[in-house]
């Protein structure tokens, strides 16, 4: 089927997306033109300009067809015809220039708030899994949030958030995602970290109070709760010791097929554990909210990684707090009960969490409606028909470093040498990288590769002390030159099989929650 390039560059607005065939004869036609092999589904057109992208080699070229003059894109300019008429080509590089400019153009490449629709998360530590995670998204009800990666994440990948925003959005342009996604500010600590996520145009933040969370309280007797409520930072809080035990203690809340009240020993654990990260929590909102202005955005509190479980009653300090200091949130990751690790299924009673849930859904619906988030959630199959089942549409799942164990297993395939020395690597890195993840994982319970033959060699990325292993040491492995240049050329020169596993595992996982 053929397509009349020089009519569909004309339309007025955002032209519709191509269908297939016609697609495949256009990116045809403009691979002659150009000597790129032009992606089909890339392909855009409007208010007279035509968009695409096209690889050769490793490397990927943006293309810009126009009748105008000068363009704010960067690359190199040639005068063309298509179909007996004269353009303007530009092919220029994937840069953060050309970036920007595309997004001025092409509407659907801009991130968005997704609000309480169900979501996903998919971090990508490589810059390059954002067209298989697209390729399982259009199976699914999911919501994607493609743009993911935390300010510590970027610091063991040397990569920055514009970065990180930037190639999920090039992926975008690729696959032709004309539906939206969202891009998550992950685990912020500091309003310096908003600043530079705000500037790169993110959507979606994370507040991370983590280090304010006093575990102490858990265990402390009331005369020592007391004495720590008193320190709290009351005039953030806008509050006082006497006032907190006059809204919350004593008082029955109706939580549907559940009613709960908190004792004034439930209150003032819950104010000693939680209320210097509700402080926090609060004083990140009002900055990110100046910063933002006018442009949309979500907030999400996590206290996920922390040491102990949070309560019902703890559940309930935290969000009647959020609610009295005004703060908007469409998602809160509580620190669950059993074990999140990274890269592998829960670790606990199935049964016990599942009570567990079903509380905190309630909470959330009563008090919002918000989605609850399912952090470290990568890999967590025995959980995700719970949470679908009981938070349905107001839930929210992260994943990050399962996309990179996918990419080792595609390195698996393609270059086995390559694969093996990452491994024994990863084995002596193991003690050192753990320090900062909750793991579990024995090295001397590791299969050894060298008792696999290249074909069997992806059986260690389903095992559970490998996948750990090689989770935690990616820092390690990306920032070490002779590992990450043939790692990444292995990819990009054999990219479809990367979208391919890609795509197979995060079939898996959205498969519980369409």
């Amino acid at each position: 089927m053929t397509i009349q390039i020089t009519s569909f560059i004309t339309t007025a607005g955002l032209a519709p997306a191509l269908e297939a065939e016609p697609a495949a004869a256009a990116a045809d036609q403009l691979s002659q033109l150009t000597g790129l092999a032009v992606y089909p589904a890339s392909i855009a057109a409007a208010n007279g300009s035509l968009y695409f992208l096209g690889r050769r080699g490793g490397l990927k070229f943006l293309g810009v067809v126009t009748h105008e003059a000068a363009t704010p894109f960067e690359g190199h300019n040639s005068e063309i015809a298509i179909e007996g008429q004269a353009f303007h080509l530009t092919l220029g590089p994937t840069t953060a220039a050309n970036a920007a400019a595309l997004r001025n153009r092409l509407p659907f490449l801009v991130a968005r708030p997704w609000g309480l629709k169900k979501s996903a998360g998919c971090g990508d530590r490589l810059g390059l899994a954002t067209p298989g995670h697209i390729r399982a998204v259009r199976h699914s009800t999911m919501a994607p949030i493609l743009a993911q990666q935390s300010i510590r994440e970027n610091a063991r990948t040397g990569r920055t958030p514009q970065g990180v925003m930037d190639d999920a959005m090039w992926g975008v342009f690729q696959e032709g995602w004309r539906d939206g996604f969202g891009a998550d500010a992950d685990h912020l600590k500091t309003t310096q970290d908003i600043d530079i996520c705000a500037a790169a145009g993110y959507t979606f933040y994370t507040v991370d109070p983590g280090e304010y969370v006093d575990d102490r309280a858990n265990t402390a007797p009331v005369e020592t709760l007391r004495a720590m409520v008193a320190d709290l930072p009351w005039v953030i809080l806008d509050s006082d010791p006497a006032d907190l035990l006059a809204r919350l203690a004593e008082k029955t809340i109706d939580l549907g097929d559940l009613t709960v009240t908190l004792s004034q020993a439930d209150a003032l654990r819950a104010a000693a554990k939680y209320g210097r990260a509700v402080a926090h929590t609060v004083a990140m909102y009002r900055h990110l909210a100046q910063v933002m202005g006018d442009r949309p955005f979500e907030l999400e509190m996590s206290v996920d990684e922390t040491e102990t479980i949070t309560s019902l009653a703890e559940h309930l300090y935290i969000v009647n707090e959020l609610k009295r200091l005004d703060v908007q949130w469409v998602s809160l990751a509580p620190r669950y009960v059993g074990t999140f690790e990274k890269g592998v299924d829960y670790i606990g009673n199935l049964s016990a969490f599942e009570a567990s849930f079903a509380q905190h859904a309630a909470v959330a619906r009563t008090f919002g409606p918000y989605k609850l988030s399912l952090h470290s959630g990568s890999d967590k199959f025995s959980v995700y028909p719970i949470a679908a089942r009981l938070a349905g549409e107001w839930v929210h799942l992260k994943t990050a470093g399962t996309s990179y164990l996918e990419a080792l297993r595609a390195v698996a395939q393609i270059d086995p040498g390559l694969f093996r020395a990452i491994v024994a690597f990863a084995r002596e890195r193991y003690d050192t990288d753990r320090a900062s993840y909750h793991v579990s994982a024995e090295l001397a319970q590791m299969p050894a590769a060298a008792g696999l033959s290249d074909e069997r060699l992806v059986e260690l990325l389903d095992d559970f002390h490998s996948r750990e292993v090689l989770h935690v040491t990616f820092g390690s492995v990306l920032t070490r030159v002779d590992f990450y240049e043939p790692f990444m050329a292995a990819l990009r020169q054999n990219e479809e099989i990367y979208y391919q596993v890609l795509e197979t595992h995060f079939d898996r996982h959205f498969a519980p929650f369409n």
